[in-house]
């Protein structure tokens, strides 16, 4: 089995504002989008450059913070993850030592994929990953309801998955 690494955006590099991207700098971050395990001599192949000339693109693209990893996409019903739960979350108060600790504290929900603070009725809105019904409900009363700061958790179960992409369009 493969390893992969977690995720976090917010360790992520931020990009360079003057990064200048020409046509086989996005043919490439298209193809690596598709597939990341590509070798770099079949990527140079496909954007019709010598392989040492794209491994120099390559790089220089993860340097300006435009490539932040290169990761394995697995398949969550393979491994007791089929259940996706969308959460909104209001705190009791807003502000920054609230919203501080809330944002220490849900890195380590089980299952959690993403979080992110947004404007309207809830202040965060959560992707959780569970196996069922059940271990949501567990994960729910084990860990949700105890994050520090929070009033009210509202939970949206999926019932199918229409889309989901990691591609950006470029």
């Amino acid at each position: 089995m493969s390893t992969t690494k977690v995720h976090q955006t917010r360790a992520a590099v931020e990009p360079l504002p003057d990064a200048e991207l020409d046509r086989t700098d996005r043919q490439i971050l298209r193809a690596l989008q598709r597939d990341a395990s590509v070798s770099n001599v079949a990527l140079s192949r496909k954007v019709n450059l010598s392989a040492p000339a794209c491994l120099r693109r390559v790089d220089r693209l993860k340097k300006l913070g435009l490539i932040q990893d290169i990761v394995a996409l697995l398949n969550p019903r393979a491994l007791d993850a089929g259940m996706v739960v969308m959460i909104g979350v209001v705190l009791d108060r807003s502000t920054p030592e609230s919203f501080a600790a809330f944002e220490k504290a849900v890195t380590q929900v089980s299952g959690c994929m993403e979080c992110h603070v947004i404007t309207g009725e809830f202040d965060y809105f959560m992707i959780v990953r569970t196996r069922d019904n059940e271990s949501f409900n567990r994960l729910h009363a084990e860990q949700l309801l105890h994050l520090p700061g929070v009033r009210q958790v509202r939970s949206f179960m999926g019932l199918k998955q229409v889309l989901s992409t990691t591609q950006l369009p470029i």
